[in-house]
């Protein structure tokens, strides 16, 4: 059976708890920007204007994410695989989410709101590194700011080694896609998948 209301869906689940509704809170306190300061990961969530979705990650040193004041995070765009896809949402769509996570923290932030894409010389010099200086940076003007509760690491154990999955379950990301590519595309014309190591190596040189 499928729920479909909003009814229904309440049915199931006993009314949200009151400290649960209010710690959304419309912009960064002091909490959120310590949090932003020690992350070096963040998932950024968007959608194009037909409601497809799209969920990216990011990464950098802690803090490679910017606050500039309560209401506005910039976030650099590092070199990836120019699909855009993210990019082009903002674009349609002028909206972002973002999930910011801490190694070792179970808990996470949620901040989410209204973004464009910058090219002022300003914040592209606030978010240069030793590496290079973004084409562009997302800037976020924050319209709902919420710490999530730590249930769903401490459910996974994402932080604990003595769970982690060894890498060799699984075959190569290049083997992976070779595979993909041949079942939905036809043959393609690599000779042969990267090895992870070779992947790697190649990654290290655009970090």
């Amino acid at each position: 059976m499928h729920i479909t209301t909003l009814p229904a869906l309440r049915q199931l689940y006993d009314p949200a708890r009151e400290r649960s509704v209010k710690k959304e809170i419309p912009s960064l306190d002091t909490h959120a920007l310590q949090f932003i300061g020690l992350s070096p990961f963040v998932v950024l969530a968007s959608s194009d204007a037909h409601g497809h979705m799209d969920a990216s990650p990011r990464g950098g040193d802690a803090g490679f994410v910017k606050v500039l004041d309560a209401q506005t995070l910039l976030i650099p765009d590092a070199p990836g695989n120019n699909r855009l896809d993210t990019l082009e949402n903002i674009v349609a769509t002028g909206r972002l989410g973002t999930l910011f996570m801490v190694p070792g923290f179970d808990e996470t932030l949620r901040v989410n709101g209204r973004a464009v894409l910058s090219t002022n010389p300003a914040d592209l010099a606030l978010c240069a590194d030793a590496r290079r200086t973004p084409a562009l940076v997302i800037r976020l003007a924050v319209e709902s700011v919420y710490l999530h509760c730590a249930k769903a690491f401490m459910r996974s154990g994402l932080w604990d080694a003595s769970r982690h999955t060894d890498r060799s379950q699984m075959p190569s990301m290049g083997e992976m896609l070779r595979d993909q590519m041949r079942a939905f595309h036809g043959q393609i014309t690599e000779a042969e998948a990267e090895t992870q190591a070779q992947m790697l190596a190649r990654y290290r040189q655009s970090l």
